[in-house]
């Protein structure tokens, strides 16, 4: 029996959505094509009909995670806001891939890297134009030193035993980002 060409787009979407999860909650290198496929709600052998590789599928679910990421928001306090919460660090799967799985980008020189390097592009870009500055240059030092902030509350939030020490980090760092956007 034939599959529609609707049918192909959703399958490869849900088998991209549930390996996004997986690769953000355990890393790449923990995540098996049949538990993706079984994530999926499919059957392992399906799996080359839709990619080729276990790396070409970690592209397709970077591309596809990081859409959220760099998403636009009025202001850099409201995305600090949105994203250095208590819920975002303890979401590693529905969380940021940055976060993440930075730490696993320099052992993929393939697309998946260039994808999250595409967005970093992009998040920094998008976090320049409401990030205060005298000129363009300012601007884009404070959006990557804001964004780095971020991630790397983020992730030490995410490495501490603590849960009182973690909310510190995710509410400080908030707090410095909010004072260092304000007009001088």
């Amino acid at each position: 029996m034939r599959v529609s060409r609707k049918q192909v787009a959703a399958n490869r979407d849900a088998i991209v959505e549930a390996a996004g999860k997986l690769f953000r909650a355990k890393g790449f290198d923990a995540v098996t094509v049949a538990e993706v496929m079984r994530a999926a709600g499919m059957t392992h052998g399906g799996f080359y009909g839709y990619f080729k590789t276990k790396d070409d599928l970690f592209a397709a679910a970077m591309a596809q995670s990081l859409e959220e990421v760099v998403r636009t928001y009025p202001t850099l306090g409201e995305r600090a806001a949105r994203y250095l919460t208590a819920q975002h660090r303890d979401d590693m799967a529905g969380g940021c891939p940055v976060a993440a799985l930075a730490g696993e980008m320099p052992r993929h020189p393939g697309a998946a890297r260039a994808e999250m390097t595409g967005a970093l592009r992009a998040q920094i870009d998008r976090i320049a134009t409401t990030t205060q500055g005298e000129d363009e240059a300012a601007r884009r030092r404070a959006a990557i030193g804001s964004w780095s902030a971020m991630v790397g509350a983020l992730i030490l939030s995410r490495m501490s035993d603590d849960p009182g020490l973690g909310d510190e980090i995710l509410e400080s760092t908030r707090a410095w980002l909010d004072a260092t956007d304000r007009p001088s």
